[in-house]
Parts: C-alpha cells; structure tokens; sequence
C-alpha cells in the first residue's frame, strides 16, 4: 500500500490529461445510467479496499466543516461549538470551517478516526464516488484521483464502462 501511495500522484498526474477529456464529455454528456454504473463501481472497489490500510485522505487533505458538523462533533467532544472551532479549524479563503492543519488532529496512527461516528459529512461521503448526479463534481474527482487509490481505481473503471467517451 505505501508504495502505491508514493506512486499515486505521479500516475494520477500522467492520467490528468485523458482523465480531464473524459469526464468532461461525461459532464456534457452524462451517459442516462451514471448514478447506477458510479453506484456499482464505487460499491466493487470498496469489498476490495479497506481505507484503514491507507488513510491518506486524513494525511493530506482536510474536510469542509458545516455548522451541523460542528455542533454534533462538539457535542460528542462535550465542548462549546466556538472553542471546538477555536481548537480545531480556522476559516480559508473562500470562507469555510477547515482544519487548522493536516495530517487531521482526529487521524491516529492506526488510521482510526477517533471521532468516526460523528465525523464531518464530507468525510462520511468521500471520495464521492457514489454521489448522485456524479458528472457535477469533476473538479473534485480529478483531486481525489491523486489523493485516493480507490478513487483512482474507480475513475479507471469509469472510463472501461465508458469507451465511447474515451
């Protein structure tokens, strides 16, 4: 796993270029049964991929952080929502709760989320691969393909289903 960790940016950045092209046709063109197909690619890789071997989402990427995310993790953490964002998050540039930093202050070294039950909704859905209405997110695709394996491998699957698109 680490070494395919090590290589995934490169091979995500050697794929940056057809993987654009494609999903962009997609975008234009969503083929009527993506949400199945996404739903059945996504659902596939995740009985072969077990994110606790990994955990690079949580070393080097953070969540956005919504008002309900804050309340219910503050609350578990038995902590007013302003010290928990004092704590733990700041505000970018576009005005979102974000962690002050990577890796996540949650993530421990066995790649358990301590707050696992009440994560951020984000993380719950990441890499959304299996969203609804997939072909609106490419922006975010193109940046999980170099981060996930699995979201890389689920792109991959993508274009095989998808040939004509290719």
């Amino acid at each position: 796993m680490q070494e395919e960790l090590r290589l995934l940016p490169q091979r995500a950045a050697q794929k940056d270029p057809e993987s654009r092209r494609f999903l962009k046709k997609i975008k234009s063109r969503p083929p009527r049964d993506l949400d199945g197909t996404m739903r059945k690619l996504h659902d596939h890789e995740f009985q072969h991929t077990d994110c606790l071997q990994c955990g690079n989402c949580c070393r080097t990427t953070g969540p956005l952080f919504t008002d309900h995310d804050i309340a219910r993790i503050s609350r578990h953490l038995k902590m007013k929502p302003s010290e928990f964002s004092t704590t733990y998050l700041r505000k970018d540039e576009e005005g979102d709760m974000v962690l002050h930093g990577v890796p996540c202050a949650f993530l421990g070294t066995d790649n358990y989320c301590s707050i696992y039950e009440v994560r951020p909704k984000a993380c719950r859905e990441f890499p959304h691969t299996d969203r609804r209405k997939f072909h609106q997110i490419n922006h975010l695709t193109l940046k999980n393909v170099a981060i996930c394996p699995a979201a890389f491998r689920i792109v991959e699957a993508m274009k095989a289903a998808y040939p004509r698109y290719m």
